[in-house]
């Protein structure tokens, strides 16, 4: 895939925010009473936690900003070693962005930010690299630098892994010691088209 983000815009890339329901997950909310307790339940794309190790393994900080407060968006964080989860039930998205970028010492303009739908334009009209998923609104995707083809929960956030790393010269580099490393292979055996 041709990389479709500019290199130095994506070199000044630390930290990457992710929207939950619309963008990790489809946007569909399983409901259910099991025993006569409340269970919520979501759906989370394999390929996705894949592309959010890569950013991680080149030194990208990983993090989840919703307007929901589940467990399930909890375990998934925790799962894939989340730099930061701000989950607030008011949906008050860039206050709670800023909190998380204030503790890591990053701006705004060093964030780029995964969106689908109207709660995220507030962070999406200010950091530097607004992105939105093939499935986002109008509004989202009037204001994104960057507009996937992938749908939110189906591997919308490892095709941009893979357009943000390749911009930046790292995308085959991360692949190659990953395989190298699940194949007990060195990373000079790897052969990447």
């Amino acid at each position: 895939m041709p990389p479709v983000i500019d290199p130095a815009l994506a070199r000044r890339i630390k930290v990457v925010g992710l929207d939950v329901d619309g963008v990790l997950t489809d946007g569909g909310i399983y409901l259910g009473d099991v025993g006569g307790a409340a269970h919520e339940f979501k759906r989370y794309d394999i390929q996705d936690g894949f592309g959010v190790y890569c950013m991680r393994e080149v030194g990208l900080r990983v993090m989840v900003v919703t307007g929901r407060v589940s467990e399930s968006v909890r375990l998934r964080a925790a799962e894939l070693r989340l730099d930061g989860v701000a989950q607030d039930d008011q949906a008050r998205k860039l206050p709670a962005l800023k909190r998380l970028l204030a503790r890591e010492g990053v701006t705004l303009a060093e964030t780029a930010f995964v969106g689908d739908d109207i709660p995220d334009l507030g962070i999406l009209r200010v950091v530097g690299l607004p992105v939105a998923v093939g499935n986002a609104v109008a509004e989202i995707r009037n204001v994104a630098k960057v507009q996937l083809t992938r749908p939110g929960g189906f591997g919308a956030i490892r095709e941009f892994a893979e357009m943000l790393l390749t911009a930046r010269g790292e995308w085959a580099k991360v692949v190659a010691r990953y395989v190298a490393e699940k194949s007990d292979a060195d990373v000079s055996e790897v052969v990447l088209g």
